[in-house]
């Protein structure tokens, strides 16, 4: 699997089998110092533990010589939570990866004028990708380490969004592809914008349930704006069947179950959060058209070629970012019944 691929896993495992430690929820931060049999993360500490013996010591990143300067970073969180519920307290492994990891980021990969860190490590190119790979991890790193330099961590993993969002996104409210060096994609990847709205949703999450909320109020109301307005664009284009046409707006283009998955998940979180609904019915449409779209097997089918973009998956291919994207789903979607189970049952 791709580094990427890694990082959107162990999201997604987080999300689905230990919510608790996600953040979506308060008890994220900071997570148990010790892991039971019943709250173990095992799965998820496994891609950490196998990422970091396999890190040459020379390596910054957490996956070397990837050529993108983001891919990487997604694996972050992961390795942070091995780092705090690490059984011996000498073991600083996790934490030295985790810390060349931020290193690499701020201090060794190329930005644009503006400031936004490149998502590429040769030359300076924003891609809507970035979004999900490194702003969240640079927020959970700040919440973890708390104190005025976690909270400046936290400003930069906001202010991220904020260059990307300026870089890329058009009147309409969908973010194009990629901006910047040797080459660029204007079009409007409904993976993309995915990604983006999915990251800065992780972001926004990380702020709202640290313990310094408070001061950053205005950074979660921008956020909180942005993500609706990558949502409220793209189900504008939703077809009757439900779904996302992998490049949403182009009328020509086909429909991809992945891009579909991870922004109904994005659609319920919010709901979630902001207790807004109006979204809520084309979220049920993508829902059940992606229900439609999983075989016997459990494999999502109709997907976008991961690695071209442009190109629906191949016969008998699947989309490891668009498995993940389900269990997204799924786990979004569940905390959305929950909380209107808990809306209805009132506070006893």
């Amino acid at each position: 699997m791709a580094c990427w691929e890694l990082g959107t896993a162990a999201e997604a495992l987080t999300e689905l089998s230990w919510p608790a430690l996600s953040v979506f929820q308060p008890s994220a931060f900071p997570p148990p110092q010790h892991l039971n049999g019943t709250l173990n993360a095992s799965d998820v500490l496994e891609i950490a533990v196998r990422t970091v013996s396999n890190k040459p010591a020379s390596s910054l990143s957490l996956i070397a010589e990837q050529g993108s300067a983001a891919d990487p970073a997604s694996i972050g969180v992961a390795v942070l939570l091995a780092n705090w519920t690490r059984s011996d307290p000498s073991t600083t492994v996790f934490a030295s990866a985790a810390s060349g990891q931020l290193e690499q980021l701020l201090h060794h990969v190329p930005r644009s004028d503006k400031g936004a860190i490149s998502h590429r490590q040769d030359e300076v190119q924003l891609w809507a990708d970035f979004v999900y790979m490194v702003p969240p991890f640079i927020a959970y790193y700040g919440v973890l380490q708390g104190g005025s330099e976690g909270r400046a961590l936290m400003q930069i993993a906001y202010d991220q969004c904020r260059l990307y969002r300026d870089a890329l996104k058009d009147e309409s409210g969908l973010w194009r592809h990629v901006t910047l060096g040797d080459w660029q994609d204007d079009s409007h990847w409904g993976t993309g914008n995915a990604w983006a709205a999915a990251g800065m949703l992780r972001v926004l999450q990380s702020l709202n349930h640290s313990s310094d909320a408070r001061l950053f109020v205005n950074q979660q109301g921008n956020l909180t704006e942005w993500i609706q307005e990558i949502t409220t664009a793209a189900w504008l284009y939703q077809t009757r069947a439900g779904a996302l046409l992998n490049v949403i707006d182009a009328l020509d283009s086909f429909a991809d179950a992945s891009s579909t998955s991870l922004l109904a998940a994005v659609t319920y979180r919010m709901a979630t959060f902001t207790n807004d609904t109006t979204l809520i019915p084309a979220a049920n449409r993508a829902l059940a058209f992606v229900k439609e779209n999983i075989d016997e097997q459990g494999w999502l089918q109709n997907t976008v070629d991961p690695y071209v973009f442009d190109t629906p998956s191949a016969p008998e291919a699947h989309s490891p970012e668009g498995q993940a994207f389900v269990v997204l789903l799924h786990a979004a979607y569940s905390a959305w019944v929950k909380s209107l189970s808990n809306s209805i049952v009132g506070p006893r």
